[in-house]
């Protein structure tokens, strides 16, 4: 059997376990998060908004992100998926390095660490697309890359409408060539909302004391895990597409 199809076999069995609905764990999780959220202040809830959307505004129109090395053309999908998976394990130390300086710091330090670990994620991204062979510097790709980023952290019901775009990119794609309409039309609150659900429960252990620094490597080492999952079969899903 090729590598190609045994990468299309595993996104096969992969999709079914990604959306099936969320379990008694996921949902407890949720409950005790949206019920801690209640205690934060709404001015940081704002300051967390405010720092969510200067970053996604870097991602979309900004450099920060773009990687210094050239877009990998010519390899094969097992080639880049080998350079992928090197590519996630930097970004897992950074990240696991990251959160256990912040979990040690207390609270403060926490709330830093919230726009930290988004950065590190969307910099893992931006390699990830130049590990593929995909132009960053590209608008479309841009939007690719926080398309991965929301299926990643969005909620279940979401799921399965964002891999339909994934799927469909190249259809997709056309309808993002200005930036402006994008820009105005991105729902700020639902998208730090949806990501804070989805990672607060592993993050709320880094605030407490004597564990903190511990908590915060083992959240930060997992959410980079499963993000790297997603959008290594993402952009499987659109080499395999291209090949078709």
């Amino acid at each position: 059997m090729s590598y190609e199809n045994i990468i299309k076999q595993q996104i096969i069995n992969w999709i079914p376990v990604f959306l099936k609905p969320p379990g008694f764990f996921e949902k407890t999780s949720k409950k005790i998060s949206t019920k801690i959220n209640t205690w934060i202040p709404q001015k940081v809830h704002n300051a967390i908004t405010a720092a969510v959307k200067a970053i996604v505004r870097t991602t979309l129109f900004g450099a920060e992100y773009t990687p210094k090395g050239k877009v990998q053309l010519g390899l094969t999908l097992e080639e880049s998926d080998k350079k992928a998976h090197e590519t996630l394990s930097l970004y897992q130390k950074i990240a696991t390095a990251e959160g256990a300086g912040t979990g040690a710091g207390g609270i403060l330090l926490n709330i830093v660490d919230f726009p930290a670990l988004i950065a590190i994620k969307l910099k893992l991204l931006f390699e990830l697309a130049h590990v593929y062979g995909y132009n960053t510097n590209e608008f479309s790709e841009r939007i690719f890359i926080l398309t991965v980023f929301q299926m990643a952290f969005t909620n279940p019901d979401q799921r399965e409408q964002l891999l339909h775009t994934i799927q469909n990119w190249d259809e997709h794609k056309v309808k993002w060539i200005s930036d402006k309409d994008y820009y105005q039309s991105f729902d700020w609150e639902t998208f730090q909302k949806e990501y804070r659900d989805s990672i607060d429960f592993r993050k709320l252990l880094q605030m407490i004391p004597g564990i903190g620094a511990v908590a915060g490597a083992l959240a930060n080492y997992s959410i980079v895990e499963d993000l790297g999952e997603v959008s290594l079969h993402c952009y499987q899903i659109r080499r395999l597409a291209e090949l078709a």
